[in-house]
């Protein structure tokens, strides 16, 4: 046992040393334990941590889930992860022993968080941030399950709390996009940016990424193999955010040539270099600006892409050539925007009448 105390601060120091995984020798200290008992339980417990022994508390375990997971995942998705563990979970959970967490310890936390209000008494969190928070607790315990041997799963036997809610779609027609397109002219930068939104469907963070080597001007095509994002203010290009997102679009005449005259105006600038340059708050101040100005409603960056997912539905096209344009992970995300067109019901059902009109004549004939 390496526990110490130290003459001249008066407080207690532990020190655990052990072989990590390669077979390297390696300790690990803590200073100012105010008893000697702290400082010997947290020696226990770096011990039950290396052991992996599920005796470890939730925080501690969580130590070991962030280690396993954190490297495989995105840096922004991690931190969003992180960030709901830290704040919503290891609060209540932190100091319980994994072994001992039963499904009552869990609906008692759902609990908790579903009486949370505001000074209105409104309910702090939304039915989807609840389900979401519970999916990260029960990521947690389904990682014990899979690689440190737990036995069960107690958030999936107490169920989930909260529900998926429906997001409005919002989109432009094309005549609303036209009005917004017109006033966004006195901004060279911004006028191109909503300009590939539109008329690509891509997502934000793959129009922030673009580069000038990601376009075949003699093909009239752009290629999408990343992405941007801003995190803790640096600026960091990632992979796009599905496989099939990796994408090569084909672009319409008009915006090959509107992108050329864009990249002209850009001196200086490198194959490599990022064409669009500016902040995600800095296109949705735009955005505002232009909707107000064009008297049309406000949506969304990312309903911009709707929007052409809409375009796309009215001009007749499949949902797979759609989905494979627009980068869709699976071709039932596409059929999300059917309701798009209650429209196209009432067309089915005039062409069905139309067929069946001509059968009976050629019946009767």
């Amino acid at each position: 046992m390496s526990v110490y105390r130290d003459g001249k601060t008066g407080t207690w120091r532990g020190i655990y040393r052990y072989t990590d995984y390669t077979g390297e020798r390696k300790q690990t200290q803590k200073r100012g334990f105010q008893t000697r008992r702290e400082a010997v339980a947290w020696e226990h417990e770096q011990i039950i941590k290396t052991t992996a022994s599920l005796d470890m508390t939730f925080g501690s375990f969580y130590e070991r889930y962030a280690a396993d997971i954190s490297p495989r995942l995105k840096e922004n998705t991690w931190n969003t992860k992180e960030h709901i563990i830290r704040t919503k979970i290891l609060p209540y959970f932190q100091n319980r022993k994994m072994i001992e967490i039963k499904s009552r310890d869990i609906v008692a936390w759902q609990n908790e968080l579903l009486t949370c209000t505001d000074k209105k008494g409104k309910q702090t969190f939304s039915q989807t941030y609840l389900k979401t928070i519970h999916n990260q607790l029960s990521a947690v315990f389904n990682h014990a399950m899979k690689f440190y041997g737990l036995r069960a799963n107690p958030a999936r036997q107490a169920g989930n709390m909260g529900k998926e809610e429906q997001k409005e779609m919002l989109f432009w027609t094309q005549e609303e996009y036209r009005k917004f397109a017109d006033v966004m002219m006195d901004k060279t930068q911004s006028y191109y940016a909503f300009e590939m939104l539109y008329w690509c469907g891509i997502r934000e963070g793959e129009l922030l990424a673009l580069t000038p080597a990601d376009f075949d001007f003699s093909a009239g095509t752009v290629t999408i193999n990343k992405s941007y994002q801003r995190i803790r203010g640096r600026d960091v290009i990632t992979d796009p955010k599905t496989p099939k997102s990796n994408r090569t679009i084909r672009m319409p005449d008009f915006l090959t040539e509107e992108i050329q005259e864009y990249l002209e105006l850009l001196y200086g600038i490198e194959e490599n270099d990022r064409m669009f340059t500016v902040t995600k708050s800095y296109l949705h101040h735009e955005m505002d600006r232009g909707a107000k100005e064009a008297k049309v409603k406000r949506i969304r960056i990312h309903d911009l892409r709707h929007s052409h997912i809409s375009l796309l539905i009215e001009m007749g096209f499949s949902a797979v050539a759609i989905a494979d344009r627009v980068g869709h992970e699976s071709i039932d995300i596409t059929y999300h925007y059917a309701h798009l067109f209650p429209s196209t019901q009432t067309e089915m059902a005039k062409k069905l009448g139309g067929l069946h009109r001509e059968m009976e004549a050629e019946h009767v004939s």
